[in-house]
C-alpha cells in the first residue's frame, strides 16, 4: 500500500520498517524521515522503477485559516530575545520557526496535491512518502540537500540567506551564510578523511520560484568503516536550521519554539545501500498530516528563518511568508500552479 516517489525513483513494497538508521548499512533501497527532534524512521522497499508522469489531481482548495505556532508579535518577541542571546555571547546565528495548521478532512488525499505543488514550485529535492503503517504521509518541495552521498564521497549544500532576488539580499544573509558554511565543513570533518574536506561553492546564488537562496556547498571523503549511524550523530540536525554554535542553538530553539517542529527541518529522501548512494533533503517547504489528541486531522507546513545580531523582527516575520507564501497559496487555491 505505501509508497515513495522520488524524481526518477518510485519505490513500492514495503518490506521493512525499522527506527535504527544503522538499518542503512545493510543494504537495500529505503525511504527516510528524520524528524527534527531525531526520531527515525527508515522504511525498506522491494521495488524501485522508473514512476509515471503526475496527472491533475482533484484536490479541494483549503479555504479555512491558518493556524500558526508562533504569532506575529510572538515571532517578533522571539527575534529580540535571541539577538539579546547573541549580544550576550551564547549563541551566534539561531533559526526561529513557526508551525502552520489548517483543518484536513480524512478523505483529503495528499497524492492528488502533488502535482499541484510539482508544477507550481518545481523543487530539485522533492519527495512524496505515504507508508500509513510508518504514520508517514508528506510531501516535500525541498530545495536544499542535507545530505547527497555518492559511495566515500559525501556533500551538504547548506542554503542561508533568502530573498526575493538576489539584488535584495543584505549583508546579514551572506554572514548567516559563511557561519553555517564552516560550521557543516566543521561537522564532515568528524567522518571525512584528514584533508579531503572543502567548500567547493560559497553563498552561489540559487534562484527558486518566487525566491532566491545563497547555497554553499561543502563535501568530503569519508573515512574507512564509517556508517550511517556516525554521519548522522556528527551531521543531524541540519546546521542551517539549527544555528551556530549548534549546540547552544538548539538551547535557544527549545526554549522560544512552542511546538515540535515534526519532519520539517529534519531529513527526508533515500538512501540506496546496495548501490552506497543517498540524496537526503533538508525537510523545509514540506507539507505533511497528522492526528492530534482527539484524532482531527491537521496539515501542516513549517516556516522560519535564521535570526542573528543584524535581524530586524519585522524583515524576519516578512521573511517566514515570503518562504510560505507560494506552497501555502498552492494548497488554499490562492495561486494556480
Amino acid at each position: 500500500m505505501g509508497y515513495a516517489r522520488f524524481g526518477s525513483r518510485l519505490a513500492r513494497d514495503v518490506v521493512e520498517i525499522s527506527h535504527d538508521v544503522q538499518c542503512l548499512d545493510k543494504g537495500g533501497f529505503w525511504a527516510v524521515v528524520v524528524t527534527f527532534e531525531g526520531d527515525v524512521t527508515c522504511v525498506r522497499f522491494a521495488t524501485v522503477t522508473d514512476p509515471q508522469p503526475l496527472l491533475p489531481g482533484d484536490w479541494e482548495p483549503l479555504t479555512g485559516d491558518w493556524s500558526t505556532s508562533l504569532d506575529e508579535t510572538s515571532y517578533r518577541s522571539g527575534v529580540t530575545q535571541i539577538r539579546d542571546r547573541i549580544a550576550a555571547g551564547e549563541v551566534y546565528q539561531a533559526c526561529l520557526c513557526r508551525i502552520m495548521s489548517h483543518p484536513l478532512t480524512d478523505d483529503a488525499d495528499l497524492a492528488t496535491l502533488e502535482p499541484l505543488v510539482a508544477q507550481g514550485n518545481p523543487a530539485p529535492h522533492a519527495g512524496r512518502i505515504y507508508v500509513p503503517e510508518a504514520g508517514l504521509d508528506l510531501l516535500s518541495a525541498s530545495p536544499e540537500a542535507f545530505l547527497i552521498r555518492h559511495g566515500g564521497r559525501i556533500e551538504s549544500r547548506p542554503i542561508k540567506g533568502t530573498a526575493t532576488t538576489l539584488s535584495a539580499m543584505l549583508v546579514k544573509d551572506y554572514a548567516e551564510n559563511v557561519m553555517i558554511a564552516d560550521l557543516v565543513r566543521n561537522d564532515l570533518s568528524a567522518v571525512c578523511r584528514p584533508g579531503t574536506v572543502s567548500v567547493d561553492a560559497l553563498c552561489a546564488p540559487e534562484d527558486h520560484p518566487g525566491l532566491t537562496h545563497l547555497v554553499t556547498t561543502v563535501s568530503g571523503e569519508l573515512r574507512s568503516g564509517v556508517g550511517w549511524p556516525e554521519i548522522m550523530a556528527a551531521t543531524f540536525p541540519p546546521g542551517s536550521v539549527s544555528g551556530a554554535p549548534k549546540s547552544s542553538a538548539l538551547r535557544v530553539i527549545a526554549d522560544l519554539e512552542t511546538v515540535p517542529r515534526g519532519p520539517y527541518c529534519g531529513a527526508i529522501g533515500w538512501v540506496d545501500a546496495d548501490a552506497n548512494e543517498a540524496e537526503l533533503a533538508v525537510g523545509i517547504r514540506t507539507f505533511w498530516a497528522d492526528r492530534d489528541a482527539t484524532a482531527q486531522r491537521w496539515l501542516r507546513f513549517g516556516t522560519g528563518g535564521a535570526i542573528t545580531w543584524g535581524s530586524d523582527p519585522g524583515q524576519e516575520w516578512a521573511e517566514t511568508e515570503l518562504k510560505a507564501a507560494r506552497l501555502i497559496g498552492l494548497a488554499s487555491g490562492r495561486l494556480e500552479p
